[in-house]
């Protein structure tokens, strides 16, 4: 019995080398396939370095120290590293293990993983829309700060200008004993905004931002218009750039005087505010924008990877270069805060503004007192148009994907050329990016980021998380991280899934329904009309799941139960309907005979 046993044993080992080769040939035709059907990233690089530039955007240096001085501090970053921890990087390995199996964007990836809930794609997709009609809008802005930033002195550093209210400009902030308005806030207010009193006054078109709306989608076109073979190769300026730029900008901010004071006022949380469920569902929010969940686009962009790509180390990368971000432009923005505070002779808590007032108000104050000003202030605007590019480049490219695997064959019959469909959607959504910059446009900006970043993709993200999680099940989701990377996710992924993460999202929905609070701008409150026109903006993208849900049960056979059960059984190839396993299967059999 030894001796056959010996006998064998060279057998079995040429068998189970057999195996793995045709394990690695059929690995290798999979991906073959994949590439012809669908151009890829000509590099794993710039994949990681795309992602990067999309979550990594105008958000860590606004909205993340923004709800970081309204929620007490270090009391926000408490709650958003445990929404990171826990929400955060399993989720977005989930959108990538999506897009890179099905190598389809995500209205197409998410109705083969579940139809009933097939609306959650094109609802995604749809908040890309919306979401980059007002996102290009912050990007027009530091266009116009950039051109206005050349001249002998900063027109924002002084009350001696024609848009200086009368009477009403000081060199302060307005918490200081006098109430009035800094110049950088006047600036920002009658010359940037050309602001009315409220939404009601729309007033007429502010030209000049027009325009620069108009070269801001240009530029997007420009980057994007070649598909990921364009992008693919911006990135690596846009992701790189401003990490210099804020660095620089660090070490220069820590040296100025009252900048420990700012520092310390964004690392100490006070701790009462843990108890406020606002700051969950804001840091909750701020994980879900800043990583593009939710938002279809790194479903879009994972599904131009070879099928073989490494996706965890991807999702860790991605992650943690976010993070890391947030706090760096969190250190850099409070330490210019910090130096205000100092030089104005005012707490830290009454310099910041409200909403993007933080970026575009405190910090080219800052800049206007510091040595080399003229130099530092180019440099900081163009580092923010780089972080708005890389992010606007996945919005659009959302669409863009979407419509060529939606329409591909027969536009490509009329058109020829694909590069129209990017100039269709960019136009579009210059044309839609018109009523924020009317003379009333903040007001309509700061509208529909609440109901648009805040309200619509809680919903979305929770309904992509049942759809993936609960229905179509983690145990297929390990199994395609199996097929592409040959072992399953770790247990943690597999309980965040599971249960931590639908939890989570249903917590923070119901809580956030019923303790809402209506928007306000400052000391502005919206009208009720103007609320409803918000809720109306959400359910632009939100109602797209349930008519999803209705067409799907409408269009099965059968009796109700049966439809139902028809519209929860993913189409997407596994196990039992892959052709590939099949074909390994089989000749896996035919080798085993043999041998034998």
């Amino acid at each position: 019995m030894e001796a056959d046993a010996g006998n064998l044993k060279p057998l079995c080992d040429d068998r189970d080398r057999d195996l793995r080769a045709l394990d690695a040939k059929v690995l290798a035709e999979r991906t073959a396939d994949q590439e012809a059907k669908r151009p890829t990233w000509s590099g794993q690089l710039e994949f990681i370095l795309a992602s990067v530039g999309y979550a990594v955007g105008l958000g860590n240096v606004w909205r993340f120290p923004y709800l970081c001085y309204s929620s007490g501090g270090g009391a926000f970053i408490i709650p958003y590293f445990i929404m990171v921890f826990l929400c955060g990087i399993p989720l977005l390995f989930m959108e990538f293990i999506i897009g890179q199996y099905t190598s389809l964007g995500p209205v197409h990836a998410l109705a083969k993983i579940c139809p009933l809930l097939k609306g959650v794609g094109l609802a995604t997709v749809v908040i890309s829309v919306v979401f980059s009609t007002y996102y290009n809008v912050l990007m027009s802005w530091a266009l116009f700060y950039l051109f206005n930033s050349f001249g002998a002195t900063l027109p924002w550093s002084s009350c001696n200008n024609t848009w200086n209210a009368v009477g009403g400009c000081s060199s302060g902030f307005s918490g200081n004993a006098t109430h009035l308005q800094s110049s950088s806030q006047q600036f920002f207010d009658h010359k940037l905004l050309e602001k009315t009193n409220s939404i009601e006054e729309v007033g007429g078109l502010h030209w000049e931002l027009s325009g620069y709306l108009l070269i801001s989608w240009v530029i997007i076109y420009l980057c994007i218009f070649k598909g990921v073979k364009s992008t693919g190769k911006v990135v690596y300026f846009t992701a790189v750039f401003p990490y210099f730029i804020l660095f620089a900008l660090l070490i220069n901010n820590v040296q100025l005087p009252g900048a420990k004071n700012g520092i310390l006022y964004f690392v100490t949380p006070v701790w009462s505010k843990l108890f406020e469920v606002k700051v969950w569902v804001n840091a909750a929010a701020q994980v879900f924008n800043s990583l593009g969940i939710a938002f279809g686009s790194m479903i879009s962009m994972a599904s131009y990877n070879k099928f073989n790509n490494n996706l965890l180390r991807d999702v860790l990368i991605v992650s943690f270069v976010n993070s890391f971000t947030s706090i760096l432009g969190g250190f850099v923005i409070f330490s210019a805060i910090g130096y205000m505070a100092h030089i104005h002779n005012l707490p830290v808590d009454n310099i910041a503004t409200d909403g993007p007032g933080l970026v575009f108000v405190v910090y080219p104050e800052a800049l206007s007192t510091m040595p080399v000003s003229q130099l530092w202030t180019p440099l900081f605007f163009i580092m923010l148009l780089c972080l708005g590019l890389d992010s606007q480049f996945a919005n659009v490219e959302v669409c863009v994907t979407f419509i060529k695997d939606e329409f591909g064959p027969k536009i490509l019959r009329f058109v020829k050329r694909e590069e129209l469909t990017a100039l269709a959607v960019c136009a579009v959504g210059f044309v839609l990016g018109l009523p924020h910059v009317t003379k009333g446009g903040i007001y309509v900006f700061q509208l529909m980021d609440h109901y648009c970043a805040v309200v619509s993709l809680i919903f979305l993200a929770f309904f992509e998380v049942v759809a993936v999680c609960w229905i179509f099940g983690v145990p297929r989701l390990s199994l395609m991280v199996k097929k592409m990377r040959g072992k399953s996710p770790n247990l943690f992924f597999r309980l965040c899934w599971l249960l931590v993460c639908p939890v989570l999202m249903l917590a923070i929905l119901t809580f956030s329904t019923v303790q809402y609070t209506p928007p306000q701008y400052g000391n502005y409150l919206y009208p009720l009309w103007a609320q409803l026109v918000g809720w109306g903006i959400s359910l632009v993208s939100v109602v797209w799941i349930p008519l999803g849900v209705i067409h799907e049960i409408y269009n099965n056979k059968g009796t109700l139960l049966q439809r139902l059960k028809t519209a929860v059984t993913p189409t997407v190839d596994l196990d039992d309907v892959d052709p590939v396993l099949e074909k390994q299967n089989s000749m896996a059999e035919k080798l085993s005979t043999s041998r034998v």
